[in-house]
């Protein structure tokens, strides 16, 4: 069963990652034109459809290859869990770095580090939501490994959107939130009991 979640998680990641990079090359054929025709716009109404398109889309080839390790890895541990638990920390920080961009954003943005942030910052506030120790110890590795990427959410460094960063990780934590309560509650609304085994998804 663990190889077979673990194989799962590792296609599903890998998949993204493929997806970002099949996307760089045909915005690069189309033209620069669309990434603003895709990207978010801050405030502008013809910016909301970068809400969606516009983490697939990247400015040029360093800024997509520093988003693609920290994607694969941080999409494979958290897959670990399931698919559709992996879903929900995805569609939470996609949307919430998304919409952070848009309201308070200063220019056109793109790229997926804002789903990387979120996806960081739910694997640290998991363990502390599940009261898991192996989960604390997990995050504890990570921040020791990557730590260095909270910065990305105060704004030192011109021309990287630290809201897309911010609002990523916000994101990643509300998910872990959502995520520990239905853990808590259990298949079919029961609670669980403390010191009871966690409640695994299914892929």
């Amino acid at each position: 069963m663990l190889a077979k979640r673990a194989r799962t998680a590792l296609y599903v990641s890998l998949g993204l990652a493929a997806l970002i990079w099949v996307c760089y090359f045909l915005a690069m054929f189309a033209g620069p034109a669309v990434l603003r025709e895709l990207g978010i716009l801050p405030r502008r109404v013809e910016g909301l459809d970068g809400i969606l398109f516009g983490p697939l889309l990247h400015a040029g080839v360093n800024h997509l290859l520093g988003n693609t390790l920290p994607l694969v890895v941080f999409s494979f541990l958290t897959l670990l869990e399931g698919v559709r638990r992996y879903l929900v920390v995805l569609a939470s920080s996609w949307l919430a770095s998304g919409l952070g961009v848009w309201l308070f954003g200063g220019g056109l943005t793109v790229g997926i580090s804002g789903v990387v942030f979120g996806l960081f910052a739910y694997l640290m506030a998991r363990g502390i939501y599940n009261r898991d120790i192996v989960q604390l110890l997990l995050g504890g590795v990570l921040f020791l490994v990557y730590g260095s990427l909270l910065w990305g959410v105060l704004p030192v460094s011109i021309g990287v959107s630290w809201q897309a960063h911010l609002f990523g990780a916000a994101g990643g934590v509300l998910a872990a939130v959502l995520l520990s309560r239905q853990r808590l509650r259990g298949p079919g609304g029961r609670t669980r009991k403390s010191g009871s085994s966690r409640w695994e998804d299914p892929l």
